[in-house]
């Protein structure tokens, strides 16, 4: 979204729209094997995980010990969901 600039660029406006698309795509299809509550914890907390680290590696965004703390915790969360079966 931050290389679109506000729609601007059109290859990275019309990609925002492809990747959204795959993502629900496949968010739906994995609905027929998993529970929702499990499903809607991966999607979110490994969305969250590449989007920061996209931003720390990609637009050299700060990291820190805080950062990285709540990325594991975001983590440790998805696990801890999806093995309470």
């Amino acid at each position: 979204m931050k290389l679109s600039e506000g729609f601007k660029n059109l290859i990275p406006s019309i990609l925002i729209f492809v990747f959204y698309g795959f993502g629900f795509t496949f968010s739906t299809l994995s609905l027929e094997k998993l529970d929702v509550g499990v499903a809607y914890s991966i999607w979110s907390g490994l969305g969250t995980m590449l989007i920061a680290s996209i931003g720390i590696i990609w637009f050299r965004e700060s990291v820190s010990l805080v950062k990285f703390i709540s990325i594991a915790l975001i983590i440790i969360g998805v696990i801890g969901i999806n093995s309470s079966k």
